[in-house]
C-alpha cells in the first residue's frame, strides 16, 4: 500500500486545517479544502453570485447541517443560486461525488466534509482526526481575531453540526474513533502533529510492504 489520500477531520478550533495544509506542502500534494467548496460548487452548477444572499436566509435543519460539510476551514457557507436549490439527495450525491473523483486523482490532502467516512473504504486513504482541549482551541481562534465568547459558542455549535451531519447521511457517531488511522491533539504544536502523521504513515507503508513481499 502508498498512500495517496490524508483525510483531515477536526474539532473547531484544534488548528486542523492549518496543518493539513502545512502537511500538503510538507509532501508536494494538493490540498483541498476551499477548491472542493468550489469544486462542489462547479459540478452542482451553482450560482456563486448568490452567497451572501444564501448566508442570510433561514434554513431548514438538513440544509444547515449540509453547508457544515459543504465548507472549509474558513467556514463560509456553499452557495446555492436561487433557481438551483438542492434537495438532500442531491446535495449528498454531488458531495460524495466530488470527494470520490478528487481521491480517485490521489496525491492530495482533503480537509473534513466526512471524506473518511465516504472513503472508508478506499485502499490508498490514510485518516487523519485533529482535537485539542478547548482552551487551546479558544488560543487559536483569539488568534485569528474572535472573542473568547464567540469562540466558545462556535466550539460548540459546529462540532455539534458535524455531529448531528454524519449521524443524518451515516448513522455513524462523529468522530468515529475506529474509522481514523490515528487521532492526534493538536496542543503539542502543528509539527509534531505533522511529525506524527508523516512517521505512521512510513510505518504503515513499510509493514504492508514487509507483509507483501512475505505473501
Amino acid at each position: 500500500m502508498k498512500v495517496k489520500v490524508i483525510t483531515v477531520e477536526r474539532e473547531y478550533g484544534s488548528g486542523g486545517a492549518m496543518i493539513a495544509r502545512q502537511l500538503a506542502t510538507r509532501l508536494g500534494w494538493k490540498f483541498w479544502d476551499e477548491e472542493l467548496t468550489a469544486e462542489i460548487a462547479r459540478v452542482a452548477n451553482v450560482d456563486h453570485h448568490a452567497a451572501k444572499k444564501c448566508d442570510e436566509r433561514v434554513d431548514s435543519m438538513i440544509y444547515r447541517l449540509f453547508k457544515v460539510y459543504a465548507r472549509g476551514s474558513y467556514e463560509r457557507a456553499l452557495p446555492i443560486g436561487e433557481s438551483r436549490v438542492f434537495d438532500t439527495d442531491r446535495m449528498f450525491a454531488t458531495l460524495e461525488k466530488v470527494v470520490e473523483d478528487v481521491a480517485t486523482r490521489g496525491n492530495c490532502v482533503i480537509v473534513g466534509r466526512g471524506a473518511p467516512y465516504i472513503l472508508r473504504n478506499h485502499p490508498d486513504a490514510f485518516h487523519v482526526f485533529v482535537y485539542a482541549p478547548d482552551d487551546e482551541k479558544i488560543r487559536r481562534l483569539q488568534s485569528i481575531g474572535q472573542s473568547e465568547k464567540e469562540a466558545l459558542r462556535l466550539i460548540g455549535e459546529i462540532d455539534r453540526d458535524r455531529a448531528a451531519f454524519i449521524r443524518h447521511y451515516f448513522n455513524k457517531e462523529w468522530p468515529l474513533r475506529s474509522l481514523y488511522n490515528i487521532m492526534i491533539n493538536s496542543k503539542f504544536g502543528d509539527e509534531y502533529v505533522i511529525e506524527a502523521i508523516l512517521e505512521d504513515i512510513a510505518i504503515l507503508e513499510k509493514r504492508q510492504s514487509t507483509q507483501a513481499v512475505r505473501a
